[in-house]
């Protein structure tokens, strides 16, 4: 499964994007954010991606789950949000 990073300072409209095009191409993609800036930015996208699928019959849903991941040799709890078709 592919996997998108965000970040505190990404644009929900390009993040949405990116995640319309994996699901249109691979059914599900995860997202991935680490902190209150980054998951919010992460929890834009996905709403706006909803918006991109709809038109084309696609139900985007999300599955909200906790992953550990090592940035800059530190151990870190990331939200990881799983985006499927339904």
């Amino acid at each position: 499964m592919e996997v998108l990073k965000v970040s505190s300072r990404s644009a929900p409209n390009s993040v949405a994007g990116a995640i319309a095009s994996v699901i249109k191409d691979k059914d599900a993609v995860e997202v991935q954010a680490v902190g209150a800036g980054a998951s919010n930015q992460a929890i834009k996208a996905i709403a706006i991606a909803r918006g991109y699928l709809a038109p084309v019959g696609v139900d985007l849903i999300c599955i909200p789950a906790f992953a550990n991941v090592v940035i800059d040799g530190e151990d870190r709890t990331a939200i990881k949000l799983i985006c499927e078709k339904r």
